[in-house]
């Protein structure tokens, strides 16, 4: 008898035990799985994610993250067949290239009215908001600097300088988001005619264009190279990881961008893609931002970094989103005829 309630018991100690592992498969599969095409920062994402699902628990985010240009042209092909569901964390005239060809839904998140004026979408219902900015910064090697007996740059017209030739690192315009704004920065600022003068001469400088707007700052803090074009962003925890760089703001302005975030027309998990823009628009996200980025959509949520100045919104060139995404194409064309020959290996 005793052998015959030992067995009933284990029976269904084992039924309970299937029946709980049933429950936890469905609630895992009742999660919906959002896919998220990201220019963010490798080292922000976890973070991210973390906070939106703890808000939302009943959403899971899948990443494909790549350099901005590389997620741009991706989504670019991807165009008949649409894969992503959101666009988060890619710049502002990378979305307004998607929206053209019709790949982006209007959708106003809540709390728009507090995002500015000029970080997102003018239209009533946007296609695209705003997260931050992120702006172009100049990472110096001071031991490498002096070894090598180089001045300390003040202006983007010092890096054309004879003495540092094969010293400067930058990102490739066509694949990195940072390349591109500082390219349409200088054809600005400078005029076009100037501007690719001004880009001749820096290229004697090159040593190698990189395909990631971090790895220039990345390879100035080892030494690789004296002098890293790259964000302030990355300049900015860069120095505070221990390298021995000097960041500068070029004098002449400094070329920018916004991240912003777009919901893809063809998405079938609308509801969750809606929560994604309401939480990447709300005060929350917005202070993991601030972590990261000096000037944010929401401003009362700024706080200083530490090795960024305060006033980094003075040091801003005028930057017209319209000409820099309808002119991409071109630039790009004519930037990669004149100087591909120097960008690294894919």
């Amino acid at each position: 008898m005793r052998n015959t309630v030992t067995q009933w018991a284990r029976r269904l100690g084992l039924s309970s035990a299937l029946l709980a592992a049933s429950l936890l498969g469905n609630a895992a599969q009742a999660k919906t799985e959002l896919l998220v095409y990201t220019a963010l920062e490798a080292d922000q994402i976890q973070a991210y994610k973390t906070a939106f699902e703890k808000d939302n628990p009943e959403i899971e985010l899948k990443f494909v993250r790549d350099s901005t240009g590389i997620i741009t042209a991706r989504l670019l092909a991807e165009k008949a067949n649409p894969q992503a569901d959101v666009v988060w964390g890619v710049a502002a005239t990378s979305l307004m290239l998607l929206d053209k060809e019709n790949l982006l839904q209007p959708y106003a998140p809540k709390g728009l009215a507090a995002i500015r004026a000029n970080m997102r979408d003018p239209r009533a219902v946007p296609t695209w908001v705003g997260m931050d900015l992120w702006s172009s910064a100049v990472c110096f090697n001071t031991v490498e600097a002096e070894k090598r007996h180089l001045p300390k740059p003040a202006s983007w017209a010092d890096l054309t300088r004879p003495e540092y030739k094969g010293t400067i690192t930058m990102p490739h315009p066509a694949s990195s988001g940072t390349g591109f704004l500082m390219v349409s920065a200088w054809l600005q600022l400078m005029g076009e005619q100037k501007g690719w003068e001004f880009m001749d001469a820096l290229h004697q400088n090159i040593g190698v264009y990189t395909h990631s707007g971090s790895k220039p700052c990345r390879q100035a803090g080892a030494g690789e190279f004296p002098v890293g074009l790259s964000f302030e962003y990355r300049a900015n925890k860069t120095k505070k990881d221990g390298a021995p760089i000097d960041i500068i703001f070029p004098k002449e302005g400094l070329g920018w961008d916004v991240e912003a975030t777009g919901v893809m027309k063809n998405t079938k998990k609308v509801e969750a893609a809606h929560a994604l823009a309401d939480w990447s628009a709300s005060r929350q996200a917005n202070e993991l931002y601030a972590a990261n980025f000096a000037v944010l959509a929401l401003p009362q949520v700024q706080e200083r970094l530490e090795f960024v100045p305060s006033d980094l919104e003075k040091l801003l060139a005028k930057n017209d989103f319209a000409w820099a995404a309808a002119n991409r194409d071109r630039i790009l064309t004519e930037w990669s005829r004149r100087y591909e020959a120097k960008a690294e290996k894919k």
